[in-house]
């Protein structure tokens, strides 16, 4: 039977069998490219294959061995140490630090022992070494080499067996037996195949550098993320020198564990307390700030929600959000007008995370609507303050988890009061005044004197 090409969305992945200049699952223009078809052979259907071991869910294993690049916030993590055979795909916007980051993690594995290879398809051997020598990282025995030939590539880590391999980035590499130019989806998936393949028949444990799109998504089709075992995000704004490595999905870890490294002259510097870093320079109390104390991952994180609210001149008042989800912002805004009485038509609202952090939690809904009704109201928050809790939509107020963990964080560094739900676990309140609130409407009461 004669295969016929197909055509891939470059954005989404979606299929088609004929071009088109918009993508329907997605939106997205002119990003429909052709992909050569999957060959087969005589023997795809109906050959007999081998009989795999099977074992019961009893069986007990070793855990992976971890090797530790002395990074504690890379080791962090990555679950405890780079994992043997491993494969990690590693994303962020241009210019972040992402080639910064990765050749001071194999400087730091090479440190400890670990032979490390360092591939480049973006940039020539001396350009590397050029940062190398700024970083002071020229007395690690890394090995450079520039190359986007796949089968080059290959046969270079087959013969050299490293221990570490950094492939800097997937998107410039290029497979001769895909008809296609580097970058597309195809080839994308199949550099990104034969490399995982790779790393487990070898043992060699591979980091792949990832471009990502306008929406922040690594480009290229989803299912390299699935291929690998751990998908980093390296966030941050250009303005800040904070930067975030987060995981989003680790097969020897937890996910959304989060590192947080300071951009410096020298390179990139890990903070260990990243809650002091954040609430830095607060020394007088402002209307519109609010402590929330979060967890990312399994640390336990506080960090500044600001807020300013002005009249507005437009017919439809300004709503800007930095570092939250603008439609839960949304959401607290219509439940304090429907359940508190409190509007904010006619007025703009701008609201934004201190330190260039992005919270995703819902337990920052009663510290954003602190924030909020304090600079409403231009009443300041008192600074020893706390705040956590989820706000449903009938205005009550929810608890949340992992209360004693925020609070020891909060108590760690000076804070003396919470505000959070009722029905909250408080055991690990050691030294602070607890407020437990049941709904917005006593908040509000407390807080402000209205309700």
């Amino acid at each position: 039977m004669k295969q016929t090409a197909s055509f891939t969305c470059t954005a989404c992945g979606a299929s088609y069998r004929k071009w088109a200049g918009k993508c329907d699952a997605c939106g997205g223009w002119n990003t429909i490219v052709e992909e050569a078809p999957l060959s087969t052979g005589p023997k795809a259907l109906g050959a007999k294959g081998r009989t795999i071991p099977l074992t019961d869910l009893a069986t007990e294993e070793a855990a992976p061995p971890r090797a530790s690049s002395g990074i504690d916030e890379l080791d962090r993590v990555l679950g405890g140490g780079l994992v043997p055979a491993s494969a990690i795909l590693v994303g962020g916007d241009p210019g972040i630090g992402k080639s910064t980051l990765l050749l001071q993690a194999a400087a730091s594995f090479a440190r400890k022992g670990l032979k490390c290879l360092y591939i480049s398809g973006e940039e020539a051997s001396a350009q590397v070494r050029m940062r190398a020598q700024r970083l002071g990282l020229t007395d690690a025995s890394v090995q450079l080499g520039a190359e986007t030939n796949l089968r080059d590539i290959l046969t270079t880590l087959d013969a050299e067996r490293p221990a570490l391999a950094v492939i800097d980035s997937i998107q410039t590499m290029w497979l001769d037996s895909v008809e296609a130019a580097p970058g597309s989806v195809s080839q994308v998936r199949a550099a990104a195949h034969e490399l995982v393949t790779f790393a487990k028949r070898r043992g060699v444990a591979i980091i792949l550098v990832g471009h990502v799109t306008k929406d922040g998504q690594i480009a290229g089709p989803r299912v390299v993320e699935h291929m690998v075992d751990t998908v980093l995000y390296f966030e941050g704004e250009r303005g800040h020198q904070f930067r975030i490595l987060r995981a989003v999905k680790n097969r020897f870890g937890p996910a959304d564990e989060i590192g947080v490294f300071e951009m410096t002259g020298g390179g990139l510097a890990q903070v260990p307390n990243p809650s002091a870093l954040f609430l830095a320079n607060r020394d007088q109390p402002a209307p519109g700030s609010a402590v929330f104390a979060g967890i990312e991952g399994t640390r336990p994180v506080l960090t500044e929600i600001q807020a300013l609210v002005a009249p507005s001149t437009l017919a439809s008042p300004r709503r800007t959000v930095v570092g939250l989800d603008s439609g839960r912002v949304s959401t607290i805004l219509a439940v304090l007008e429907a359940r508190c009485g409190i509007p904010f038509a006619g007025l703009d609202v701008f609201l934004n995370v201190a330190g260039g952090l992005r919270v995703n939690e819902p337990a920052a809904d009663l510290a954003v609507a602190g924030a909020l009704l304090s600079a409403r109201e231009d009443v300041a928050i008192p600074p020893e303050m706390v705040l956590f809790g989820e706000i449903s939509l009938s205005g009550a107020l929810r608890p949340v988890g992992q209360t004693e963990n925020r609070l020891k964080e909060a108590s760690k560094l000076g804070f003396s009061l919470a505000t959070l739900p009722s029905g909250s676990k408080i055991e690990g309140a050691a030294g602070m005044t607890v407020r437990q609130m049941p709904d917005l409407t006593a908040f509000v009461g407390e807080m402000f004197g209205a309700g």
